[in-house]
């Protein structure tokens, strides 16, 4: 018999995943070139060629009970040298390894996070809409999420002066995702000033810290020159939870970093907390092997162009055929608003299609779909002309 805490997760399996499964019956049935899945945020873009290289110079040429064995659960010294390092060069901080905890991804430093700074009871906010695993890691260590309401007049920024109004003496941590997913925006730095400001006259009125938990996984995929706030430059209690699971193509190796700022509240006896979760969680610590090829790659660049290249494509497309469409200016989702009041309905009406969506209700954005762009750019193409049988059934 199950727990009880885990019936509703079965009740509510995610859309996503039952989207990603869908997928991969069509294409045995249909042919994968005739079905257009635009369900999950699975890179289509190889790793760098320099990832396979240094897995390949650390299995010939390093010690193997080093490279397979256990190390500080906090992981290697020297690969969390070479991140602080890099984002030092990057954003003007002055990080060591001490602030740099490795992770079984961004998940695992999310739910790391929480674990360390949660009691029963205490609430997190998230901007809707929001990724939907959000709730469920928060629930996962007794939390309670907070949801303010999204803002489409206002291009989906966040609205503060609702935040402000939701945070109580049990506020504990915001979480900030960005750029976002779904909706592919990005905060400007106006925006996390004033969030900032917020956030530090609510710490003086309710007599604890609050907590921004900045969720970065798409930080290094902005267009047009976009920039992306580097958020502990502007907020003191700044936790980051990074993945290189996009901006390496490496999600299946599940590999990322937490990055506890010694200007946060707290911060050794934080790191050192941080650091048992981390253990704790199950995973132990992330992987050696790819946190030593990582070391040698913490320098390399996204491949920012191809999704550029490809959200443009559809954003324009989908346009043209009378959908309505935000902008991305980050990550790789194109947000469209549902020609029907009932999102769900649409998207069923689409896999008539053999294209496969997110219902905006899987991300608290109901009469949204999400679209994934991080496939190839022949399989946009060939989904345009569905496309335009579908728009043929609503304008």
């Amino acid at each position: 018999m199950i727990s009880d805490k885990m019936r509703p997760l079965v009740a509510n399996n995610s859309a996503i995943r039952q989207m990603f499964e869908e997928g991969l019956r069509l294409a045995q049935e249909y042919g994968p070139e005739n079905v257009f899945d635009f369900s999950i945020g699975n890179p289509n873009v190889p790793p760098p060629d320099s990832v396979k290289e240094a897995i390949i110079d650390v299995l010939n040429n390093m010690d193997p009970i080093k490279v397979h064995g256990y190390m500080s659960n906090a992981g290697f010294p020297e690969t969390r040298r070479a991140i602080a390092g890099n984002l030092n060069k990057r954003f003007g901080t002055s990080y060591t390894e001490k602030n740099i905890i490795m992770t079984v991804g961004a998940a695992s430093a999310m739910n790391v996070i929480l674990k360390t700074i949660l009691n029963s009871g205490e609430e997190v906010i998230c901007f809707a809409p929001y990724f939907f695993e959000y709730g469920n890691y928060i629930r996962n260590h007794d939390g309670v999420l907070t949801v303010v309401s999204a803002n489409p007049e206002g291009g989906f920024m966040p609205k503060l002066d609702e935040l402000e109004e939701k945070i109580t003496a049990n506020t504990k941590a915001v979480i900030i995702n960005n750029p976002n997913n779904p909706t592919g925006v990005i905060y400007p730095e106006e925006v996390i000033k004033e969030l900032a400001a917020l956030l530090e006259r609510k710490e003086k009125e309710i007599g604890h810290p609050i907590y921004i938990i900045s969720d970065e996984p798409y930080r290094e995929l902005a267009y047009g020159g976009a920039v992306v706030p580097f958020i502990p430059k502007y907020y003191a209690n700044t936790i980051v939870a990074y993945s290189y699971s996009k901006s390496l193509s490496l999600p299946g190796e599940r590999i990322g970093y937490i990055v506890v700022p010694d200007e946060s509240d707290g911060a050794d006896e934080f790191i050192a907390a941080a650091t048992i979760a981390n253990r704790i969680s199950g995973s132990v610590n992330a992987p050696s092997l790819i946190q030593l090829a990582i070391e040698r790659c913490v320098d390399e660049k996204c491949n920012v162009e191809y999704y550029e290249r490809n959200g443009k494509r559809l954003y324009e497309a989908l346009s043209e055929l009378g959908f309505s469409c935000l902008k991305p200016d980050g990550a790789f989702y194109l947000w469209m608003k549902s020609p029907v009041e009932d999102e769900k309905e649409f998207v069923q009406t689409a896999k008539k299609y053999n294209i496969l969506m997110v219902p905006g209700s899987s991300f608290a954005g109901p009469g949204h779909v999400r679209l994934s762009y991080c496939v190839s750019y022949e399989q946009i193409e060939r989904s345009i002309p569905k496309f335009a049988e579908l728009a043929k059934e609503y304008f």
